[in-house]
């Protein structure tokens, strides 16, 4: 069944009469802006959540302000950089995604504290991908990395006006440093690079400093930027001085990325079920045998920090 209500108190009557597996959410509604909505919904009958947002700074801070309150993903609207079309499949994906997700409590960011800082520094990197959900799953893992931590490289799928925003926010609530990774960035220690959402991301190694570059170029594994593209030149680059990191996300990116990783004597890490959104993405990487260490989010910079040691 799809419905569609006019505002967010006619939406509040169909949803409890219909019961609704997934709902789609605007910003700006009447009578109700959709992020009061929100909040109001998951304190009473979460229900796993899309977010349309616009392409406006604000438009964007709202909506990461709502996956900050339980919403799964964000969509943006048609606007100069998406056709009706392209958001039509987008949003088709998503609500698939979002179906076979779960609403997780969100952790109470304030009782995370970030582990002692490391008796030595290292060479080690570590790279992250992520999906659906891990806007959630990025902050805990970096809230909780101590403040001499090896550089850190992230890929977290959302729109490009996005990411700015998103390596902002971190920034002002982790130890560590975060920010936007641009052209020619130098992987250090203490901070952790988020790629911007239009760009593939790789890592090369020049002497004993890695540095990042970006490029256009078609979807790989349909993304842009694509985790398989970044734990690949991760892999070839810092071999077993590197860890990947795969978190909570719909499909299949990064596996072959981490596997490869694997293979070039990389510690490798996956989120477990019960504390992902979507189990899609480590469980993939589970099933090809890419994966040494499987963990619950609150364990995962934990177990980092042990390799890191080791």
């Amino acid at each position: 069944m799809i419905g569609t209500a006019p505002d967010p108190y006619i939406a509040r009557e169909m949803i409890l009469k219909e019961k609704p597996d997934v709902l789609t959410l605007d910003i700006e509604m009447p009578r109700m802006d959709g992020l009061t909505f929100l909040k109001k919904l998951m304190k009473s009958m979460p229900i796993p959540t899309i977010i349309l947002s616009s392409l406006t700074p604000k438009g964007s801070g709202m909506a990461l302000d709502a996956l900050e309150s339980g919403a799964v993903d964000v969509i943006c609207k048609p606007g100069e950089a998406y056709s009706v079309g392209s958001m039509t499949a987008e949003l088709i994906e998503k609500i698939k995604a979002a179906s076979v997700s779960r609403v997780i409590k969100k952790t109470n960011s304030a009782s995370i504290s970030p582990a002692k800082a490391l008796t030595k520094t290292t060479n080690k990197i570590i790279a992250i991908g992520a999906s659906t959900g891990g806007t959630d799953a990025i902050h805990t893992f970096l809230k909780a990395m101590p403040i001499n931590s090896p550089g850190i490289i992230i890929i977290q799928h959302m729109p490009e006006t996005f990411t700015h925003l998103f390596a902002e926010r971190l920034n002002s609530n982790c130890t560590i440093a975060v920010k936007e990774a641009v052209h020619g960035d130098i992987l250090k220690n203490g901070q952790a690079l988020i790629a911007p959402g239009s760009s593939h991301i790789m890592v090369a190694r020049s002497g004993s400093r890695y540095i990042v570059s970006l490029k256009d170029g078609p979807l790989v594994s349909g993304h842009r930027p694509s985790v398989n593209v970044l734990f690949k030149s991760v892999a070839k680059s810092a071999g077993s001085n590197a860890i990947g990191i795969i978190m909570t996300g719909m499909g299949s990116d990064g596996a072959q990325g981490l596997l490869k990783m694997k293979e070039a004597g990389a510690q490798t890490i996956a989120q477990n079920e019960n504390s992902c959104v979507v189990f899609g993405m480590p469980k993939e990487a589970i099933s090809i045998n890419a994966v040494d260490h499987i963990c619950a989010l609150r364990n995962i910079a934990g177990k980092t920090f042990q390799l890191i040691r080791d």
